[in-house]
């Protein structure tokens, strides 16, 4: 009996191994040799218990959620989010004419023929070493392997043509205002970006391949990447276990020395024996942690600005909770002066340095105008902007977000007075689909890659909460209505808001490539100042183009000396300079003033007889 089984056993392996060899010769033409190959009978166990673990983890996460809809809700994890939308932009495209119906087909039949023809079904094949040369490029499809196969060569050029066609339609569409065009053509962007072949594993040549090597292995540590950010509520981007703040993040040594229920005041300790007799007062963006202004100490602008002689302060933010939930944007700008004040009390200087990044710039503008308005401008002797706003109108991508229903939908989503992260951070992901969603789709879930251990990528997840009433009232009058434009529109603790009464001397940086604060919208802050200002358009975007240190010799700046009315004007006539703008940053605050003081008594923080909170980065950075 034993030789009989042993017999049918080897009958069935060589059918099979004859099945596949058929279809392997009928497949190889199309998709390559080695993804034509059926795996050998003796790999199928393999294959089966990679298959029973993609079971077993689906059953055990099903088990564990069932009936949960906490972290789940989020617009990551719910697919009725994503269904909506798509509704959406469905009602707004227009009806295909029949004449764009034929030239469509016709551009397909002709696409298709051109491709064909390169691997010799037709004319000559012109492929080369790694492929032949299609009619679209797109760096998606950089990989040699998109272009090797006719099929996926075929897969890729068709969806680039279709989604070429859409955003075409989109932008062509008639009977709708400007900003519902502006929306669609982004909302066609986003659901083309989604449809990518690259973003599907049976279309995608990387993980056919990867699978076929690893039998079924990357789909298993892909869905273990998966599972674990639908319980996280948020698309993971590096290892969320190689950093920790005050190890090897956000380590410039320093005290908290002041603290609110809205804030911490770091003070970090000199390392230079004279110091700029003007402190700097530095106000990151609540949205975010304050360290990506101090990641590691090649990249920490603070750790640079300390070296540079700066006695430098630092407001670190607490993230949104219940306690928050009345808290709106007139807490933001008096919090901004206390910290001034604070620092001015402190080392008994009459005044401050100071810098606003993105939404903090926002509303160091209108701190300044405030103390303006008062009579107390001379409270701060120059203020830095680091891609900051305040006029609204070309705002970029984020406007698509603030129409009456997305902002009804913001407000629906609070939790105690506050919004999750999450949220902002879902959003900010969602401008730059390609990049932030999409590309970690495919490497994390598809080809079931390790997160790699890269520190700006840990900050980037790293959320914070904000004030539900704060957030709304930002979007509504600024980004929305874009009255801090407009003198006098706002008042905040009761003093009416004018930008033209700014005549304290401003550094103003802008990134060329920045996708949040455009350098057209933050160059429109130069047309509402009263007093001087310097304009730097910095190369990259809005983290790159701030925290480029000089030491890492990338990039570039743009100057321009003569007196341009528009951001177009400035680029026609500036002057390129090689590397970081960091440099002449600290030259235009020396020019502002020069005295040097002895880096002695509250100038090192913890001294003798000096009263501080607790070790920097502090509490509050680490408050989730």
């Amino acid at each position: 009996m034993a030789s009989e089984s042993n017999g049918d056993s080897a009958v069935f392996e060589d059918i099979v191994r004859q099945q596949g060899e058929a279809l392997h010769a009928l497949l190889a033409p199309f998709v390559g040799d080695e993804m034509s190959r059926v795996p050998e009978p003796g790999d199928l166990q393999h294959w089966g218990m990679s298959a029973a673990k993609l079971q077993k983890m689906w059953l055990d996460f099903a088990a564990e959620h069932a009936g949960d809809h906490g972290p789940m809700a989020l617009p990551f994890a719910d697919p009725a989010k994503w269904v909506g939308m798509v509704g959406e932009w469905w009602k707004m495209m227009p009806l295909v004419q029949v004449e764009e119906q034929q030239k469509l087909w016709e551009d397909s039949l002709e696409l298709w023929t051109t491709v064909l023809g390169q691997f010799g079904f037709g004319p000559a094949a012109k492929a080369g070493g790694e492929g032949p040369d299609l009619p679209r490029k797109d760096r998606r499809f950089a990989d040699p392997r998109w272009r090797q196969q006719p099929l996926f060569a075929l897969i890729h050029q068709t969806y680039l043509l279709l989604a070429e066609r859409l955003q075409a339609m989109a932008g062509e569409v008639e009977g709708l205002p400007q900003d519902k065009k502006d929306q669609l053509a982004f909302a066609t962007r986003v659901i083309t970006d989604a449809l990518s072949p690259a973003n599907f594993p049976l279309t995608n040549p990387l993980v056919i391949e990867k699978t076929l090597e690893t039998k079924g292995e990357n789909l298993v540590s892909g869905v273990e990447h998966f599972l674990a950010d639908l319980s996280r509520g948020q698309l993971t981007h590096t290892d969320p276990d190689a950093f920790e703040l005050g190890r090897n993040i956000a380590v410039t040594p320093g005290k908290v020395i002041h603290e609110t229920p809205l804030f911490q005041l770091i003070q970090y300790s000199p390392t230079t024996d004279d110091v700029f007799a003007v402190p700097l007062v530095i106000f990151p963006p609540w949205i975010n942690r304050f360290y990506i202004l101090d990641l590691n100490p090649k990249k920490s602008f603070i750790r640079w600005a300390v070296e540079q002689g700066l006695t430098v302060f630092v407001v670190s933010w607490k993230s949104a909770d219940a306690s928050m939930a009345d808290v709106i944007w007139d807490d933001y700008v008096r919090a901004q002066i206390e910290a001034i004040d604070v620092v001015r009390e402190r080392l008994k200087v009459p005044s401050v340095h100071t810098i606003g990044y993105c939404v903090a710039g926002t509303t160091l503008a209108a701190t300044l105008a405030v103390l303006a308005r008062r009579g107390q401008a001379d409270k701060v002797k120059s203020a830095t902007f680091f891609t900051a706003q305040v006029d609204f109108e070309k705002s970029g991508d984020l406007r698509y977000f603030i129409d009456d229903s997305q902002l009804k939908m913001l407000e629906n989503l609070q939790t105690d007075g506050y919004l999750d992260g999450r949220y902002m951070a879902a959003t900010f992901n969602a401008l730059r689909g390609t990049d932030l969603i999409w590309n970690y789709v495919i490497n994390n879930y598809l080809l079931g890659e390790d997160y790699p251990a890269f520190d700006l990528l840990h900050w980037n997840g790293d959320t914070t909460n904000l004030p539900c009433k704060w957030h709304q009232a930002y979007l509504k009058d600024l980004y929305r209505d874009n009255r801090l434009a407009s003198p006098d529109s706002l008042s905040v603790d009761g003093t009416p808001i004018d930008l033209g009464l700014i005549e304290t001397p401003c550094y103003i940086q802008a990134g060329r490539e920045d996708h949040i604060a455009p350098a057209e919208s933050v160059w429109k802050l130069t047309r509402h100042l009263a007093g001087p200002y310097k304009f730097v358009l910095a190369g990259s975007g809005h983290i790159a183009g701030v925290v480029n240190p000089p030491d890492a010799n990338k990039y570039q700046y743009w100057l321009n000396d003569r007196s341009p009315d528009t951001l177009e004007q400035f680029v026609a006539g500036a002057t390129e300079t090689k590397g970081s703008w960091w440099p002449d940053w600290i030259e235009w605050i020396a020019a502002q003033e020069s005295e040097k003081v002895p880096a002695s008594g509250k100038r090192k923080p913890g001294g003798r007889g000096d009263t501080v909170i607790e070790d920097a980065p502090g509490r509050y950075v680490m408050t989730r």
